[in-house]
C-alpha cells in the first residue's frame, strides 16, 4: 500500500544540536503509527516539520504520493493534516464553540455564523463520541476536556492525517481509555494517526507499527504485534531499563505533616476539600490515588501556600503553619513539584540557569548584599542540569519556553530535590517523562525518602502509586475515603474507592 506520508531525509537543527539527523518515516492509510522516544529526542521537531511550524534543512515531504512544500500550518490543513499540541492552545474565556472555530469562522454576511458552528461541532461531538457541551467556558472544564477541544478543532477542519503529541500526558487513566477508543473510531472512519508517545504500555494498546528516534536519529521501525514493551525501552533509551523501584521497606520517624479537617473551595467558590485529614512521618511515602478532579489540586495549593484555607489545621513538626505564605513555607523546608509545569513550576521566558534558582536566588552565594551572583548561578544551575540530564539546545541559556515538556519536567524535580526539603508535595513528577527519566526520578524520591524527608506522592498513575508508595490514601468527593498499603490491596479495589462505589472505614487501615 502506497504511503499517505512519507518524510525523507528530513534534517532540522536548531543553534548548537541537530534536532532531526536525516530522517525517514512512512505512514499509511488508516494505521496508527506510534512515535517512540526520550524527551528530547526529536519526535515533537519532526511533527512539527510535517505541520508547517519549523522549515527543515534538508530533506522532502510527500503526501498521497505528491511532493509537498509545507511553509506553515494552514498549508497542513489544507492537505488534510492536523496536529493536536501536548501544551493545549485554548483561549481560556472564550467556549468551546469559539475556540473550535478561531480563525476558521463561517459567517452570514459579515456577521459570525455562531448557530451553524454550534450545530457542526455538536454533530462532530457526537460522531465521535466526545460528549462536550459548545458553550462551555475553557476555564470551568477538566483537562480531558480541553484535550477533546483540541481534537475536535482538527476534525472541524476536516483533517484526515491526525498527529498527537503527548495526548495522555495529562489524563487520569479513565480519561486515557475514552482518548483510545476515539482514536480507534478514527482509524475506523480511514484517518490516519500518528501518536508522539513515550508510554509503552499505549502503544502496544493502539499501535499498529512504532517508529523509534535516539537523539535526533530514527533507529528503527517495528510492528507492534512482533515486539514488547522491554524491547522498545532498550532501543529508546539505548541499555536495558527497570520498570519497578527497587527499595527497603520504610522505617518512619516522627510525624513530618499533621492535616485536620481541611475545607478549600475551588475557583469557582464550591468546596473542594470537606474536612480531609491525614499525616505524614519522616521517611515515608504517601501516595494519593483519585480521579482526577476530586480535591487533590486544592489540597496540594492549600499544603503549599498557593491556596486559601477555609477551615482546618495544617501542622509541620508540630506547629501550626497553616496561614504562613508560600515562601516561608518553603523556607521552613516544604518542596513542591507542580501539577502543572508551566503556570506553576516555571517562567517560561526565564532561561533554564535563571529557573534552577528561583527558590535561592537570594540565598548566599547566589546574592551578596541584594545584588544577584551569576557566576556562582551559573554555576550551580550547571550542576543541576547535569545531575538530572535536562537537556536543552542553548545548555543553561536556554530560553525554558522552548525546552520539550519532559525537559522542562526534569529541571522542575532536579531544583526542587536539591533543596532537600523535609516535606516534598510531588503533585504528578513524571508526567511527561520517557521511562528511562521515570525510573531515575523515582529513585532519586526514594533517596529523598531514605534520607528522612516525608513525601505526599500525588498521581494518576496507579502504577507509580504502587511503585513507590508506603501508604495509599485514597481521596473522592474532596475527603480520604480509604487508607491501604500497597501489599495489602490492589488496582481493582483502589479503583472502587475512586470511584466513591466502595468507601471502607475500617479501624484497621482507615485514617479519620
Amino acid at each position: 500500500m502506497e504511503p499517505i506520508v512519507e518524510l525523507r531525509g528530513i534534517t532540522k537543527r536548531f543553534p548548537g544540536i541537530i534536532a532531526n539527523d536525516n530522517i525517514d518515516l512512512t505512514l499509511k492509510k488508516g494505521e496508527v503509527l506510534a512515535l517512540l522516544g526520550e524527551n528530547g529526542a526529536g519526535k515533537s521537531t519532526l511533527m512539527s516539520v510535517l505541520f508547517g511550524f519549523y522549515r527543515p534543512e534538508a530533506g522532502e515531504i510527500f503526501v498521497r504520493g505528491q511532493k509537498v512544500d509545507i511553509s506553515n500550518p494552514n498549508v497542513a490543513y489544507d492537505l488534510g493534516i492536523g496536529m493536536v499540541h501536548q501544551h493545549f492552545q485554548l483561549v481560556q474565556n472564550f467556549t468551546i464553540t469559539e475556540n473550535i472555530i478561531l480563525g476558521n469562522e463561517p459567517h452570514k454576511g459579515m456577521i459570525v455564523d455562531m448557530a451553524s458552528a454550534r450545530k457542526r461541532v455538536s454533530e462532530l461531538s457526537e460522531m465521535y463520541n466526545l460528549n462536550v457541551d459548545p458553550d462551555a467556558k475553557i476555564e470551568n472544564i477538566s483537562v480531558g476536556m480541553q484535550q477533546r477541544v483540541e481534537i475536535l478543532k482538527v476534525l472541524y477542519r476536516d483533517a484526515e492525517i491526525i498527529i498527537l503529541d503527548e495526548p495522555t500526558a495529562v489524563l487520569t487513566p479513565q480519561e486515557i481509555e475514552e482518548l483510545m477508543g476515539i482514536l480507534r473510531n478514527f482509524v475506523k472512519e480511514g484517518k490516519s494517526v500518528i501518536l508522539i508517545t513515550h508510554k509503552l504500555k499505549e502503544i502496544m494498546q493502539i499501535a499498529d507499527r512504532v517508529s523509534v528516534l535516539r537523539q535526533g536519529k530514527m533507529v528503527g521501525t517495528l510492528e507492534v504485534a512482533k515486539t514488547n514493551e522491554e524491547e522498545l525501552a532498550e532501543l529508546m533509551v539505548g541499555r536495558k531499563v527497570s520498570f519497578t523501584t527497587e527499595k527497603e521497606p520504610a522505617k518512619p520517624g516522627e510525624v513530618v505533616l499533621e492535616v485536620e479537617d481541611l475545607w478549600v473551595k475551588d475557583q469557582r467558590e464550591l468546596d473542594a476539600v470537606r474536612g480531609l485529614s491525614l499525616s505524614i512521618c519522616e521517611g515515608e511515602i504517601l501516595g494519593l490515588a483519585g480521579v482526577d478532579g476530586n480535591g487533590q489540586r486544592e489540597l496540594v495549593e492549600a499544603l503549599t501556600g498557593l491556596r486559601h484555607i477555609n477551615k482546618g489545621v495544617i501542622r509541620l513538626f508540630g506547629k501550626d503553619y497553616t496561614k504562613i505564605t508560600a515562601k516561608e513555607r518553603t523556607d521552613l523546608g516544604i518542596g513542591h513539584i507542580p501539577e502543572d509545569r508551566q503556570k506553576r513550576g516555571l517562567i517560561l521566558d526565564f532561561t533554564l540557569f535563571e529557573n534552577m534558582l528561583l527558590e535561592r536566588y537570594d540565598e548566599e552565594p547566589y546574592s551578596q548584599k541584594g545584588i544577584l551572583q551569576f557566576p556562582a548561578i551559573r554555576s550551580k544551575a550547571q550542576e543541576l542540569v547535569d545531575s538530572f540530564d535536562v537537556r536543552s539546545g542553548e545548555g543553561i541559556d536556554t530560553l525554558v519556553r522552548t525546552m520539550s515538556g519532559g525537559n522542562q519536567q526534569k529541571a522542575i524535580v532536579g531544583r526542587e530535590v536539591d533543596l532537600e526539603p523535609r516535606l516534598m508535595v510531588a503533585s504528578q513528577p513524571t508526567r511527561g517523562l520517557d521511562v528511562g527519566a521515570i525510573e531515575y526520578i523515582h529513585s532519586r524520591l526514594i533517596e529523598l525518602r531514605d534520607q528522612g524527608t516525608a513525601i505526599l506522592l500525588v498521581s494518576f498513575e496507579l502504577d507509580e502509586i504502587f511503585n513507590l508508595s508506603d501508604r495509599i490514601a485514597v481521596i473522592h468527593n474532596g475527603r480520604i475515603v480509604g487508607m491501604r498499603y500497597p501489599e495489602e490491596t490492589d488496582e481493582m479495589e483502589l479503583g472502587l474507592l475512586m470511584s466513591g462505589s466502595k468507601e471502607i472505614a475500617d479501624e484497621k487501615n482507615t485514617e479519620e
